[in-house]
């Protein structure tokens, strides 16, 4: 689900938690040793699953490492994605370590240069997270800001990527790297749309570098669940159609399937007040069906995945002598360190499910409790991003080159069970709203999607007896109103969603990307972390990621 970065839906605002019919006791709490992370087990709940851990490469450290501060001194780049999660957290990097970094030219989809400039200003300038940037600057900040951020009007998904000739010809000679971080990230993704951004966008975006005259890197940011696999090992090897996807497949006779779709649909809308009820359209829901299919046919769980699988194969088949990185990050989370702890944008990946129970208390969740939850904070995707274009950017990528940034190579990864214990206990201490009196229930996770379907139902009964009779009414009392059994198909549908990533067990080959931190100088390692197995977990969830995540949601009902 980066992505994959295992991402909600776009109205994921709520989740689930769950049952296995065997109760799960709190997870004690990791102990810190000097060789690994190592665990207690609990009563119950924790076994060791018997996955081998990806061995790392180990290098000799050099005293100048690979030189990114030299490096970032002068260059531009272009950046697609600017204002999304992992995009601005990146651009606040290179403005902070850098400060003497030349323009970054941001695509804007947006009408007019008014629009772009007041966007730009609105959803970066003005953000929080610059809120270092502004403290070094002072008063000067705004004009340091607009002497640095050059927004392109234009749009990824459209021809030429919407840009006109004259600015692109402008602008083409000035660019050294160009980031690629745009993507629709929605799990359940009309089919269409999804094609569009994710397949078509980085063939758009090839034939601009072609264009552009000084290029020394193109750098793709796609997800590490790329491959469809779940299971085993996944290589850092690049996608190819004929070669690790299958010859049958033909990108172009999918995007003619979706413009088909798209067009014998349209008009097939819903009135606008069901949709304020939370029904779809037909169309959409049509859209969203067919790309799952589609998926599904090839291999792949999701639309989010499956296109960006054929964007990766587009890259590698269209690319020449271009010298080309790909970034597969895991799902993204919540800042580590920088540029301080805990910085969100939207409520996305494990949000929903653990406010599922910590929101709606609704204790049940679909999934295994020892799958694999292999998760990255957005600063280290951020600085490994930097860290390879440093790397690279002197031109010597003969072949493609990836990189996965995650965190479950090591000896003991994350298991989805533990971050809901990590969050049961942080949301028992300290409650989403002030107003919430009723202690949570443990998440209970359940292996079926009937069983998981039928726990959720009795709890949103319970919920409604409890709200108009109290607790003493009688089970008997069944029919659950129009609101609950909208809320119980929003809690299956997002279920049926993550329901490949909850039972998830593959692990992620980090040679490249081990390789790379042991080329880095200990100023470097210092300056642009990003190895996952330091991360104390426990630490994380509860006194970062948990505390960001709430500010997040209350920041959204202010706004």
């Amino acid at each position: 689900m980066a992505t994959t970065n295992l991402i909600a839906t776009s109205n994921a605002v709520r989740f689930f938690s769950s049952f296995s019919g065997k109760p799960n006791y709190f997870l004690s709490r990791r102990l810190s040793q000097t060789t690994h992370r190592g665990r207690v087990q609990t009563s119950c709940c924790y076994r060791e699953m018997p996955l081998k851990a990806v061995k790392p490469v180990v290098m000799p450290e050099t005293s100048d490492g690979i030189g990114i501060v030299r490096f970032l001194r002068g260059k531009s780049y272009f950046v697609t994605g600017a204002t999304g999660f992992l995009g601005k957290v990146l651009i606040e990097k290179l403005l902070r370590a850098s400060p003497e970094i030349g323009k970054i030219f941001i695509l804007l989809k947006s009408k007019d240069e008014e629009s772009a400039n007041k966007r730009l200003y609105d959803e970066i300038i003005s953000s929080d997270l610059f809120k270092l940037l502004k403290q070094m600057h002072g008063s000067s900040y705004e004009a340091f800001m607009k002497s640095k951020l050059i927004p392109v009007i234009g749009d990824i998904g459209e021809e030429n990527l919407g840009i006109d000739s004259e600015t692109a010809d402008k602008i083409s000679g000035e660019i050294d790297v160009i980031i690629n971080s745009a993507g629709r990230t929605t799990f359940d993704d009309r089919y269409d749309a999804a094609l569009s951004v994710n397949a078509l966008g980085p063939d758009r975006l090839l034939s601009f570098a072609k264009e552009c005259k000084k290029l020394k890197l193109f750098l793709h940011v796609s997800t590490a669940f790329v491959t469809g696999k779940r299971e085993g090992t996944v290589l850092e090897t690049p996608l190819c159609i004929g070669k690790n996807i299958t010859s049958e497949l033909k990108i172009e006779n999918e995007v003619k399937l979706a413009s088909e779709a798209a067009r014998k649909f349209h008009g097939s809308e819903k009135s606008k007040k069901l949709k304020e009820l939370g029904y779809e359209s037909e169309r959409l829901k049509k859209l969203k069906e067919l790309g799952y299919e589609r998926a599904q046919s090839y291999g792949w769980e999701k639309a989010y995945t499956f296109t960006k699988a054929m964007g990766e194969s587009i890259i590698y088949s269209k690319r020449g002598d271009m010298p080309v990185v790909i970034i597969r990050p895991s799902c993204i989370e919540s800042s580590y360190k920088e540029p301080f702890p805990g910085w969100l944008q939207g409520i996305r990946m494990t949000a929903p499910l653990i406010l599922g129970n910590g929101k709606d208390q609704i204790p049940d969740l679909l999934g295994d409790y020892q799958s694999s939850c292999d998760v990255i904070p957005v600063d280290m995707v951020a600085n490994a991003i930097i860290s390879v274009m440093a790397k690279h950017s002197c031109g010597n990528v003969p072949e493609v080159k990836v990189y996965n940034i995650t965190s479950t190579s090591h000896a003991h990864p994350l298991r989805m069970g533990e971050i809901m214990d990590f969050s049961y206990q942080h949301l028992c201490d300290s409650p989403l709203t002030e107003t919430t009196t009723k202690v949570l229930e443990r998440m209970k996770f359940h292996s079926s999607l009937e069983e998981f379907t039928s726990s959720v139902s009795k709890a949103i009964r319970k919920q409604e007896r409890a709200m108009k009779n109290g607790e003493e009414e009688a089970e008997s009392h069944t029919t659950l109103s129009m609101k609950g059994k909208r809320k119980l198909k929003y809690f299956v549908s997002l279920a049926k969603t993550y329901q490949p990533y909850m039972f998830f067990q593959a692990r992620f080959d980090e040679t490249n990307t081990r390789s790379l931190i042991h080329e880095l100088s200990m100023e470097e390692r210092q300056m642009f972390d990003f190895d996952g197995s330091c991360i104390d977990w426990e630490h994380y969830f509860i006194n970062i990621h948990l505390p960001g995540l709430k500010r997040e949601l209350f920041r959204q009902r202010s706004s």
